[in-house]
């Protein structure tokens, strides 16, 4: 090992490498901790730990100074304090410096090189505790050790994660000391860690305040893109401290290349869409909207008419299922191009005929439904957040506006058409017939023109077809451009001063027309 830098005595100046003598070590996560602190006491550091922590290590055999040894100081409170104590933190904060170190001399306290703290784990267990049991999960010595230690990281080494434990050691093991880059590193590592600890205690605090005063949103990076939605963009991708399991962040890639920022976009419309069914439901999305969705007895068979809706925009595109998918439906999938597959498993002999296409990204997610409760969006110098799009149907009584009322498949169609509308990009309108999309038209400055889009992409199927609108009609020559291309139905939400006009045209086309009162804008 080479020789560390002396830590200077004179003036406040950062030493490019600290030497290690002594470590207080007070963890909650004990997975590979007795090896850690097995590993610190081999390189001949003193070990201070908290009582539980030397509970953990008492199987080690570790020579080891228990906190109360510096103290003077019983735990008291059960618990609540313990390390809050000056001649703890006097160890922690001293500076480099001679009138600091005389200080700390004169009351008998030496300085502590390494600090080794995770927190109750508030975010796993309390954020859904009732108050009382909560309360207890909120850790105060923890977070003031972690942010002692990160504010003095000129002088000390601060490590607030498990997983930072191997690259602590080989760093240690190598030079006998922790070099100023990893401990700047380390710092911004624990100040991190205790932002995110205190916007999950705020979240919890805001309870059911959907949009309180100061929004804290506790995200940690689970692993960088390889870039953004173009080459010359930096991207990421994080996640919530929150249970994310059922969700396209979680799931598991079973084989492929590396996801790009716009697979986990398209991913993630089409994993929510698919959510929107009970019935076996499979959508093909491209550009985060989709080209075609349907329902049918499997996976199999919606898959196969939700293709059928636009084949050639379903190049390239992601595919999701709410099924396993079986060996005929990866079939089905592998005769074109397709970026992404999700669903929530996949059987084997799928997974062998994807096989065949090894660039293909398959994703497994799980059977958990994917729950979300509120949306963001960046805009230049702020953050939009509102309230998930999750109503449904049965909170708003549909209303039937047109001397004929929509025939059974008619209605069955409706309501899927509604479901789907909802994941078209505004001004959005989705024919469908038979439970899957014929034609789908969105994105337009005006709605007529999604009517026109949606119905040259239908063709000759757009006849017996109905049709749904995230909003209501302003003119009535949306009606009229269904109308001709034989569009028997519509759904949509009403509420413009011209529905009397809108009606009038799908009373003389004798279609009918339903008003749901609820609008489904996807901007």
């Amino acid at each position: 090992m080479s020789d560390p830098v002396v830590l200077p005595t004179t003036h406040d100046q950062r030493p490019a490498t600290i030497r290690v003598r002594r470590a207080l070590l007070s963890v909650s996560d004990k997975s590979g901790f007795v090896e850690f602190a097995t590993a610190l006491a081999k390189l001949d550091i003193e070990l201070i730990a908290t009582g539980g922590t030397a509970t953990a290590l008492a199987g080690a055999e570790l020579s080891l100074t228990k906190i109360e040894d510096i103290t003077k100081f019983p735990e008291i409170l059960d618990g609540r304090v313990k390390t809050l104590h000056p001649a703890i933190f006097a160890g922690i904060l001293a500076r480099p410096i001679k009138a600091h170190e005389s200080q700390l001399q004169s009351l008998g306290l030496e300085p502590i090189d390494l600090v080794v703290v995770d927190l109750y784990p508030f975010e796993r267990t309390g954020a859904t505790a009732p108050m009382e049991e909560a309360l207890e999960l909120i850790d105060i010595g923890g977070v003031s050790l972690l942010r002692a230690a990160a504010k003095n990281w000129a002088r000390v080494a601060v490590v607030s994660s498990p997983d930072q434990y191997r690259d602590v050691l080989t760093e240690l093991d190598r030079t006998g000391g922790i070099s100023e880059e990893s401990r700047r590193r380390l710092a911004r590592a624990a100040f991190a860690r205790t932002a995110a600890y205190d916007a999950a205690i705020a979240t919890y605090f805001a309870g059911s305040r959907a949009f309180p005063e100061r929004l804290t949103l506790p995200y940690r990076k689970l692993k960088d893109l390889r870039y953004g939605e173009n080459p010359h963009q930096r991207g990421a991708l994080y996640v919530g401290e929150h249970d994310v399991s059922g969700t396209v962040a979680a799931a598991t890639q079973l084989q492929g290349k590396e996801l790009s920022f716009n697979n986990f976009a398209d991913l993630g419309a089409a994993w929510e869409l698919v959510h929107e069914f009970v019935r076996p439901a499979a959508t093909v999305v491209k550009h985060a909207a989709p080209c075609g969705t349907a329902v049918g007895e499997t996976a199999h068979e919606a898959y196969t008419a939700a293709h059928a809706c636009d084949p050639v925009s379903a190049f390239g595109g992601v595919v999701a299922f709410n099924r396993e998918i079986d060996e005929e439906t990866a079939q089905a999938v592998t005769q074109i191009f397709t970026e992404a597959v999700i669903a929530p498993a996949v059987s084997e002999k799928a997974r062998l005929v994807f096989k065949r296409k090894p660039n293909l990204r398959l994703l497994e997610a799980g059977w958990k439904r994917p729950d979300p409760s509120r949306e963001f969006r960046s805009i230049s110098g702020g953050i939009l957040v509102q309230d998930a799009d999750a109503r449904d149907l049965d909170e708003f009584p549909l209303r039937v506006v047109t001397p004929r009322s929509p025939t059974p498949q008619e209605m069955e169609d409706l309501l899927f058409a509604w479901k789907v509308v909802k994941w078209v990009r505004s001004n959005a309108i989705v024919l469908a017939k038979n439970v899957a999309t014929v034609g789908i038209g969105g994105g337009q400055p005006n709605r007529v023109g999604s009517v026109i889009i949606a119905v040259k992409g239908a063709g000759d199927r757009a006849k017996g077809s109905v049709l749904a609108s995230d909003a209501f009609f302003p003119f009535r020559d949306g009606v009229d451009e269904a109308a001709r291309a034989g569009v028997t139905a519509v759904i949509q939400p009403g509420g413009s001063v011209r529905d009397e006009e809108a009606i009038a045209a799908a009373t003389e086309h004798d279609m009918a027309m339903v008003f749901t009162g609820i609008r489904r804008f996807r901007h």
